[in-house]
């Protein structure tokens, strides 16, 4: 064995994963020691690697990750109270426990040694019953730590998904399965809030409320497969058209649809529902049972400022009424009013 040598059975031990058993690596440049320590670990089960050059330390202990270290206090090239330190410093060895080992027995180089990071300290040549005891007790201590930080992660790991799932179902309770916006449930939910909230701040709150012209003609003709693609377009376009983060598309129910657009006085409303009329206008989706010869949308819009005591119901009240107005004036228009 020479003065590179790392371990006394494998001279090119791979990188390992996190050990199960007890693994010793000593860092000492006396090869004496590092066969009294190897002799005395005979009668335990123990992997043992022995490192002569302070140099390389840290390196060989990343690569075996022991489940303790003994390390020489003096050493050439480098103060072994440096080299723990380096250990400290390292991500992949900064909890390993580090034994020291040297020959002087003076409080203050023992206190030196804790400072530096050290998790215990022994005269060298220690005897061999507290040798095996200290490293068997700092090992347990070291896996037992391993063993909780990894159900830790695992933990974390776990409530992290269960989050993750918790929400996509809400998600889902939240969505309309066949067209990807909000379901009638939300919107009964996000109406009242958003109601409650426009009282508070009296401010304004507007309201859509969109149909598709002539559907059931369009699944007479087409059928209900193509009935529900149309669907599913018009309500992505409808979505589409409105990118404040609090303004809300959902489906109504059947092929109508609300939009809740909270903030939005009765000026802005005109122009917000005209533009939603026309993009769904310019799909230019065929529908020869329509007078229009496309697939095209009637819209109700409605601007209230509530009071407290008011119920959000008038304010979907009022933009049915705009929208039966835009139906009974021929369609493919929008109609807006103030409730």
């Amino acid at each position: 064995m020479n003065a590179r040598t790392h371990s006394f059975f494998d001279m090119d031990m791979p990188t390992m994963p996190l050990p199960q058993s007890i693994m010793v690596l000593l860092v000492d440049d006396q090869l004496m020691v590092g066969e009294a320590i190897r002799r005395a670990l005979l009668e335990v089960d123990a992997d043992f690697h022995y490192c002569s050059n302070p140099l390389e330390a840290l390196a060989v202990a990343k690569r075996v990750q022991p489940t303790v270290i003994l390390q020489d206090l003096v050493m050439p090239a480098m103060s072994g109270l440096d080299l723990v330190r380096e250990y400290r410093a390292d991500p992949a060895t900064k909890n390993i426990p580090v034994i020291m080992l040297s020959t002087k027995e003076e409080a203050t180089v023992k206190s030196d040694a804790f400072r530096a990071g050290a998790n215990d300290y022994l005269v060298k040549l220690p005897d061999r019953i507290e040798l095996i005891a200290r490293i068997c007790y700092h090992s347990a201590a070291y896996l037992s730590q391993i063993q909780r930080d990894e159900a830790y992660r695992a933990l974390r790991k776990s409530q992290q998904d269960l989050m993750e799932t918790n929400l996509e179902l809400q998600r889902l309770t939240n969505v309309d399965g066949l067209t990807g916006v909000s379901n009638r449930r939300y919107f009964n939910q996000f109406i009242e809030t958003e109601w409650k909230q426009a009282v508070r701040s009296n401010e304004p709150i507007s309201l859509l409320m969109l149909d598709i012209d002539h559907f059931k003609q369009y699944n007479d003709t087409y059928g209900h497969l193509a009935g529900d693609e149309v669907l599913r377009t018009v309500a992505q376009t409808v979505m589409r058209s409105f990118r404040r983060p609090r303004d809300l598309a959902a489906r109504f129910g059947g092929e109508e649809f609300g939009v809740i657009l909270p903030q939005t006085p009765s000026g802005d409303l005109p122009k917000l529902v005209n533009t939603v009329v026309s993009a769904v206008e310019a799909l230019d989706l065929p529908h020869h049972a329509s007078t229009c010869g496309k697939v095209t949308i009637s819209a109700g819009g409605t601007t209230c400022t509530p009071r407290s005591g008011d119920s959000f119901l008038m304010l979907i009240e009022a933009a049915d009424k705009a929208l039966y107005e835009a139906k009974r004036t021929g369609r493919n228009r929008a109609v807006t009013n103030v409730c």
